[in-house]
């Protein structure tokens, strides 16, 4: 078993962005899901690179979770109070360290001054988005490479602390 409740948060360097796609693809692709295996594979048919990944990372805080000198999670803080990404491995899911990084991006949404968070969860992470005081402000169904996936625009007021 992982030992994710040593595991160390930091934040992360260009040089993450290919383990970061790798967590994703492994989170998305592995883990338990609600979504069949071709809304999967639409959603993530393998880890991302390229330019365009590294800009949309290169824009945003990114807190990873390193155990083992793995990194085993991140979620990322884009503009706006907008939490794009979160993801983590199968191997080390339900030992709070989906909470860790949360109250790391929260921290900085409020050293940033941001007056909401707010995300679009996929079903997996809606439980855990609500669980840190998110409220569903509407569900969605998104197209992407001809599957439709379910998903929840989320969002916390940051008021007071």
């Amino acid at each position: 078993m992982s030992t994710t409740k040593q595991a160390q948060l930091r934040l992360a360097t260009p040089n993450d962005y290919s383990a970061l796609a790798e967590v994703m693809y492994d989170a998305v692709r592995h883990g338990d899901s609600q979504y069949n295996e071709a809304q999967r594979q639409a959603w993530v048919p393998e880890p991302r690179t390229g330019e365009d990944w590294i800009a949309r990372l290169s824009a945003q805080k990114i807190a990873v979770a390193v155990d083992l000198n793995h990194i085993v999670g991140f979620m990322s803080l884009a503009t706006d109070g907008y939490i794009d990404l979160a993801f983590i491995r199968p191997s080390a899911r339900g030992q709070g360290l989906f909470r860790r990084l949360y109250e790391s991006i929260e921290q900085q949404a409020r050293q940033d001054e941001e007056k909401r968070l707010w995300t679009h969860a996929s079903l997996m992470a809606q439980p855990a988005f609500s669980a840190m005081g998110f409220v569903v402000v509407k569900p969605e169904v998104v197209a992407i490479g001809g599957q439709s996936l379910k998903r929840f625009q989320m969002e916390k007021l940051l008021v007071g602390g």
